[in-house]
């Protein structure tokens, strides 16, 4: 029996038809391959993956593979989106195993969870000297069966693998390492076309974040240089949504042209925060495009009803991936005419033999920037264009909400609304905000995905730290109590339930979850930070914006640790690297003064990677140990006090004055 038509999730609602006899993941599917004493073959993916759909529609809802998978193993279906516990702990186990890891994830297991072997896709029939998936699973059973000795080996060592934790033995990372990294990061990056050298080109949002805290903390012109080549032909390639906006996750070439057409809302996120910085480093209406389209496709696409943003769009249509994005050049002439057709097409590479596949992805790797006249003109034909492809079939949409996705963007929409002066962006960020507090929250604590009034939960470790982000990041431009005081909620769950004494890092999970084999204690960066780099980074914004003593001690007892970790694997945790090059270089700016107004918005467009902000109104009390309080204390007029560390300026009363001095501060930082 298949027991997923009444999962909350819409990738396992996709195998509900399924002849497999799915279980979702939990404590059931366990006892019952203990009472069998079967196998367990666990397969993980997510809606929006393109392999994914490819193994399901040759294996799984083939009746004669089902019914091998059906005699032989306990089968659990899992959305590693919604678990991604349950996937870190089986995708660390193929790596150790030796393989490259992706999705759809299939993994063996003893009844007990105990991981013993797997890969990623396996094709139903043998090719290229790959065994066919009935094969596998032929094989697996059987030695399962007949060699249980060879089993316990394999669990045995991979359950000491899996409890193998990070720790801190690297010793303290200085500002020196942080630039002789960033030097060492400039030399990797690719100089024609940005990113990391090689294919595919992932975007990498926080190793990118650091090559810019580089170039601004050292002055150095290079790395400069490389981040903004990096985001333009991001920009200009065809992993941007040209008619649409927003981002594909990555570009299977070199150069950024042909995308793997998923669209998720954790890549736009963080793209969002860098367009917006690379914008106000430069003031190139290419960035400011980049980010209004992503915030235009959030919008048109991806708001869920109560104002929070939903996970992703599929990469296929009509069983072809890519179809609703490319285009062939009769119909561009179709919808645009002959003269306007002409000219799109060679400003966006459309051809009539194509630039993939015998079709065209738009891009203008080519043609790169146009003058405003000509870029006025193609912004008509683009509408036109989105209008055709509207009535096209669209991709399926995961419209699950997760607390952590959206946290990312609600600080990416609060950061990046004064940079490029859409103040409606921040009502956005607050509506989301409202949907996550008010209904994926249980007595201060977090789930982590909610659709259809089902809530997974508890939440994870970033849920909580990506929510604490976007709290203070509120609290920043609103001055909204509440925010703060969720804040410090958040900390604390985070503090309490997740942080392992023993390690002196956050656990995925919290400690009352059900338990896996191992209890996860991943620090590295992957599609997105690392909840230990979110939670540092938001314990120093913390530190910063109420200047507390204990909150200064407690950031910089979590940021020794952590950078004593990253040492090892630097380019693997930028996050926390991040997270310390603002507790080195960031400046805290209180205004105070009920008709501030001015001195705070100047406040707030310094670029967040420099600064934390608070506006301090009437009847609030700065902390005891604040560098600014008796400062503070000593006018009723508006003014702005910027200090960096224990020191602070003298208060400054106009805009233009506090930037000057703000620059000022962080040149001799």
């Amino acid at each position: 029996m298949n027991r997923l038509k009444d999962a909350s999730s819409p990738y396992l609602l996709q195998h509900r038809d399924n002849p497999v006899h799915w279980w979702e993941w939990g404590p059931e599917a366990q006892a019952e391959a203990m009472r069998l004493d079967r196998p367990i073959l666990i397969s993980i993916g997510y809606a929006a993956c393109h392999w994914c759909h490819v193994m399901a529609h040759e294996s799984f809802e083939d009746p004669g593979v089902a019914a091998v998978m059906n005699e032989l193993f306990v089968n659990i279906k899992v959305d590693r989106e919604e678990r991604p516990d349950v996937d870190h702990v089986y995708m660390t186990a193929l790596h150790l195993l030796g393989e490259q890891g992706g999705w759809p994830l299939t993994m063996f297991l003893t009844p007990k969870g105990e991981p013993f072997w797997g890969g990623t896709y396996f094709p139903k029939e043998p090719r290229f000297g790959r065994p066919g998936f009935v094969q596998v699973l032929r094989e697996i059973a059987r030695i399962y069966r007949v060699e249980p000795e060879r089993v316990a080996k394999n669990t045995a060592a991979l359950r000491q693998h899996l409890a193998k934790t990070a720790t801190g033995d690297g010793g303290a990372f200085t500002r020196e390492d942080l630039d002789h990294l960033g030097e060492k990061l400039a030399a990797i990056i690719d100089p024609q076309n940005g990113g990391l050298q090689g294919a595919p080109k992932f975007p990498n949002p926080p190793i990118l974040e650091y090559l810019l805290r580089h170039a601004r903390r050292t002055g150095d012109a290079l790395s400069r240089e490389l981040f903004l080549l990096t985001l333009e032909r991001m920009a200009l390639g065809g992993i941007h949504d040209h008619l649409g906006g927003g981002f594909a996750r990555y570009a299977v070439d070199e150069r950024w042209l042909v995308p793997h057409f998923e669209k998720m809302l954790y890549d736009n996120v963080q793209l969002l925060e860098l367009y917006a910085l690379a914008f106000a480093e430069t003031g190139r209406p290419l960035f400011r495009a980049a980010a209004e389209g992503i915030v235009t496709w959030l919008q048109r696409e991806m708001t869920m009803p109560g104002g929070a943003y939903a996970a992703s769009l599929d990469a296929d249509s009509e069983g072809e991936e890519g179809r609703f994005y490319i285009w062939r050049l009769a119909e561009i002439i179709e919808v645009l005419g002959d003269e306007d057709g002409a000219f799109f097409a060679e400003a966006y590479d459309i051809t009539g033999e194509g630039n993939w596949e015998e079709t065209n992805i738009p891009n203008r790797l080519l043609s790169g920037e146009v003058t405003p006249e000509a870029e006025g003109r193609l912004a008509g034909m683009r509408q036109k264009l989105l209008d055709r492809r509207a009535t096209r079939i669209r991709p399926g949409l995961d419209d699950k909400i997760l607390a952590d996705w959206n946290g990312l963007m609600i600080a990416a929409l609060v950061r990046a609304a004064p940079l490029l002066d859409h103040p409606e962006w921040i009502a956005l960020a607050r509506q989301a905000y409202r949907f996550i507090a008010e209904s994926m929250t249980r007595d201060g604590q977090l789930g982590h995905s909610w659709r259809g009034g089902a809530l997974i939960f508890p939440g994870f470790a970033l849920d909580h730290a990506a929510m604490m982000r976007a709290a203070l990041s509120l609290y920043e431009a609103t001055g909204d109590e509440a925010c703060l005081r969720d804040a410090i909620t958040w900390r604390d769950v985070l503090l309490d339930a997740f942080l392992v004494e023993e390690t002196g890092v956050l656990a995925m999970t919290a400690c009352e979850a059900d338990p896996l084999v191992v209890r996860p204690q991943p620090t590295h960066d992957d599609a997105v930070p690392n909840a230990n780099g979110v939670f540092a980074e938001a314990l120093v914004r913390l530190a910063q914006i109420t200047g507390a003593e204990k909150d200064h001690a407690r950031a910089e007892k979590m940021l020794a640790h952590l950078t004593g970790i990253a040492s090892a694997a630097p380019l693997g945790h930028t996050s926390i690297l991040n997270a310390l090059d603002l507790h080195l270089r960031g400046l805290s700016i209180l205004v105070t003064g009920n008709k501030a107004d001015t001195l705070h918005e100047a406040a707030l467009r310094l670029p967040y990677l420099d600064r934390s902000t608070r506006w301090l109104r009437e009847g609030e009390i700065l902390d005891t140990d604040h560098p600014a309080r008796a400062l503070a204390s000593s006018s009723a007029e508006p003014q702005a006090l910027i200090c960096a560390g224990m020191r602070c300026s003298l208060p400054v009363h106009d805009p233009a004055a506090l930037v000057t001095q703000a620059r000022e501060m962080l040149s001799s930082r």
